[in-house]
């Protein structure tokens, strides 16, 4: 005897509706999505496109998307051109970068940490100082930190573009780091003081790993603003060997003449260890953007 609620057999002609709605909504934010990616990879296509071009080619009139002749020459004459020493300059940059990057860190991550932990009365108020260093450009202070860099001997150095690269970056850094130290309950490290470890352990060993993705994203933006830092480089470093890629990328426009094939080719050069770097570390890096997104 059969029950009420037993459910119909199933037509053997039916078939389920095929979802045609969401597939063609896919599609149509696929193709959205690779006409923004178009609109902006152009340039860097151009680019790329005219650092394979001759000088000749480059200033034709009508211009040519393509070469017609293609001059993969261009990478390897580049470095030895009479403008500038490229290796020379590629090592400044690497070095500057990396240094400012490692100094803006190690300054922010206590200051962050202590920002976050602990609430004293000047708190609000010193957050606010260093986020106001933020809107000072080196540009401004160039003439500044030029007399304060030849009384300290220190003018025409890597140390110098290092310092001024941490100092320029590190209220960023302190900001994005406090928001990733907050973000942590307090119990957690609570429970580790109770287990016999420091302060200075609990952050070394239980604080660092949770906040790995600030850390990341703290890196990423600080590396770049390093990478393509120009105003303050200029300045002070007047030696060739000295100057990082920014400066020297000048170098090939003159008054009167000008390596257009040499520029785009430097300028390729130059993005490329943003791109690796954006690739190799992309997954962490919209994990530390995006925390705090989601409760």
């Amino acid at each position: 005897m059969s029950t009420l609620t037993e459910a119909p057999p199933a037509l053997s002609g039916s078939r389920a509706p095929r979802p045609t709605k969401p597939t063609r909504r896919r599609w149509d934010l696929t193709a959205i999505g690779g006409v923004i990616a178009l609109i902006f990879l152009a340039p860097y296509l151009i680019m790329l496109s005219g650092a394979f071009k001759s000088r000749p080619e480059i200033l034709k009139v009508p211009p040519t998307y393509l070469p017609a002749e293609w001059h993969p020459e261009n990478f390897l004459t580049m470095w030895g051109t009479p403008e500038t020493p490229l290796p020379s300059n590629l090592w400044s940059t690497v070095v500057i970068s990396i240094g400012g990057t490692l100094l803006a860190l190690l300054a922010a991550v206590p200051a962050a940490y202590f920002t976050a932990r602990h609430n004293f009365r000047l708190k609000m108020p010193f957050l606010l100082l260093v986020l106001i260093t933020q809107m000072l450009q080196p540009t401004v202070l160039a003439s500044g930190l030029f007399r304060e860099f030849v009384t300290l001997e220190l003018n025409d150095t890597y140390l110098s573009m290092i310092l001024v690269n941490a100092a320029f970056n590190l209220s960023f850094a302190v900001w994005i780091m406090h928001s990733f130290f907050s973000a942590v309950p307090k119990e957690i490290e609570e429970a580790a003081w109770l287990d016999g470890c420091s302060r200075l352990d609990s952050m070394r060993r239980i604080m660092l790993p949770l906040v790995w993705p600030g850390i990341v994203t703290t890196v990423v933006f600080t590396f770049i603003a390093c990478w393509n830092e120009f105003a303050a480089s200029l300045i002070l470093l007047p030696t060739d060997t000295n100057q990082p890629l920014t400066v020297a990328l000048t170098k090939f426009v003159g008054q009167y003449d000008s390596a257009w094939q040499y520029v785009f080719a430097v300028s390729i050069i130059g993005i490329l260890p943003v791109v690796i770097l954006f690739a190799l570390i992309e997954k962490r890096l919209v994990a530390g953007l995006t925390a705090g997104g989601v409760k």
